[in-house]
């Protein structure tokens, strides 16, 4: 039933957006904004726990992100608006809390799972000689494996990214995380939060080869010899993987069209 229901959601949803795509009436935006709502719920009750920010407040911001979505998203280009919108609604409660000056909270529990995930990637890479999947820490750890990656992705912004960490391709020219940053203003100073959110972002949707040579050689600063030794593959396999992984960055990494 509940199936059912959904996807008649769905229909209606995707009904609407062609209506107003054409018309741009406001009380069909509204509309759309009531079915979806339950996006911006889902993200503020998720910050309430990681800063102590009001709900209702965080509410209000996320219906920003919510209506920013629905004036960009494109339905001939086939994605699930759902899909589409949590970047925007997440991203327009970073940056408020960003400018409010919250620290985002870890959690007690996850530092410790961060702790024992440390000893079983070290084990693992001592074994097999090569870097664990998220699936398999996840799997070490009991827990789902969104919950892994949230861990993670939390973890590692807990410290700035240096934008002077670089490497050299087989050209011998230099590539540094600066390089993927649109903003030049950044390239003096520490990578901003929500540019380090979606850098991590776009790294996960690498294929787990490149994401694993990327993180090895930029954030861990092996040389690419060792990051190939050390996953089992070629030192050209490597540089190969560098320059595919930089490109495919740089693309997701540029400013949004408005």
């Amino acid at each position: 039933m509940k199936t059912y229901l959904d996807r008649n959601i769905k229909i209606t949803i995707l009904s609407l957006f062609q209506k107003y795509q054409k018309t741009r009436n406001t009380q069909i935006r509204n509309r759309i904004m009531e079915l979806n709502f339950g996006l911006v719920k889902k993200e503020a009750y998720h910050w309430t726990n990681k800063c102590h920010e009001n709900y209702d407040d965080l509410l209000q911001v996320g219906s920003i992100g919510l209506i920013r979505a629905i004036e960009r998203f494109n339905i001939d280009k086939g994605h699930a608006f759902s899909s589409f919108a949590i970047p925007y609604i997440r991203g327009e409660i970073q940056h408020y809390l960003r400018d409010k000056s919250y620290t985002v909270r870890i959690p007690r529990r996850w530092l410790e799972l961060r702790q024992q995930s440390n000893s079983f990637m070290r084990n693992f890479r001592e074994r097999f000689y090569r870097q664990p999947t998220d699936s398999e820490i996840a799997q070490f750890l009991e827990i789902s494996l969104k919950e892994w990656q949230d861990i993670d992705l939390a973890y590692r912004n807990r410290q700035p990214i240096s934008l002077d960490i670089s490497v050299n391709n087989d050209n011998d020219t230099s590539t540094s995380l600066c390089d993927l940053v649109p903003d030049p203003q950044h390239r003096s100073f520490q990578l901003a939060y929500e540019d380090r959110i979606r850098l991590q972002q776009a790294l996960s949707e690498l294929e787990d080869r490149t994401r694993n040579v990327l993180e090895f050689v930029f954030l861990q600063d092996l040389t690419q010899k060792e990051t190939a030794k050390l996953l089992g593959i070629s030192v050209v396999t490597v540089s190969r993987q560098l320059k595919k992984g930089v490109n495919s960055l740089k693309k997701s990494m540029q400013p949004e069209q408005y």
